[in-house]
């Protein structure tokens, strides 16, 4: 896995924006994200950005559960859309050229997703926010990132995380975790080591499109993701 990748689907978590307060947008916290991506792009990698909606609102969540599941999916989708306008602002104070496309039309605010004209504004060194999911419930922004990843080509499905990779059990509660280099497809799943929701893994696994896990908490590790280098765990076939 080494050398530069010429296109990237970078996964956020919404929750990532949020910062300590755990809820909304930090200022502080998008400026050095949109910093990051900005300096990725200026290596000539062509990224896509999901983005997830996890510091409003998750259709799953406790604050959901009196609610029908669609409609609560429809907000957590919606709420998407508000981080990658967040995001767009911020990388473009960087002076990166962005798009935000949405599955969920709002032409006042984004561009309808159309997966042509998407691959096209990479092409042209845009940065493109997919936001709304991908229009449906019951679907998470893990398996919108799979999706759209496979629809523009990407080379790598980058999800960033709290912790440095994918490990045998939470490494937060339990000291004796053991962090994995390279784990397939299948461990993944039979294993249900919980990185990736089970439809996006299998999306990846059937398109054989590698998934590296990375910790967002470093600075620069995206860059290093970018570039190929050995970080975080990486995702494939058999190995």
């Amino acid at each position: 896995m080494a050398g530069r990748f010429k296109r990237m689907l970078l996964k956020l978590s919404g929750e990532v924006l949020a910062g300590e307060a755990r809820f909304g947008i930090d200022p502080e916290k998008i400026r050095a994200m949109a910093e990051e991506i900005a300096e990725v792009a200026g290596q000539g990698v062509q990224l896509g950005l999901v983005i997830g909606g996890g510091n409003f609102f998750r259709g799953v969540a406790a604050a959901a559960r009196q609610m029908d599941r669609v409609q609560a999916d429809n907000m957590g989708m919606l709420a998407t859309v508000i981080n990658c306008l967040a995001m767009q602002d911020a990388l473009e104070k960087q002076g990166v050229p962005t798009r935000v496309m949405t599955a969920i039309q709002m032409p006042a605010v984004a561009e309808p997703y159309i997966r042509r004209r998407a691959i096209r504004h990479l092409e042209k060194g845009r940065i493109v926010l997919f936001g709304g999911g991908t229009s449906n419930p019951y679907f998470s922004t893990d398996s919108a990132g799979a999706l759209r990843a496979l629809e523009i080509g990407a080379d790598i499905l980058a999800k960033a995380t709290g912790v440095d990779g994918v490990y045998d059990k939470d490494p937060r509660k339990f000291g004796d975790a053991v962090r994995y280099e390279e784990v397939t497809y299948d461990e993944v799943l039979a294993r249900n080591l919980g990185v990736m929701d089970a439809a996006a893994v299998a999306m990846c696994r059937d398109n054989n499109l590698p998934i590296v896990v990375f910790n967002l908490k470093t600075r620069g590790n995206i860059m290093r993701v970018s570039m190929g280098e050995p970080i975080g765990t990486r995702i494939g076939i058999a190995l």
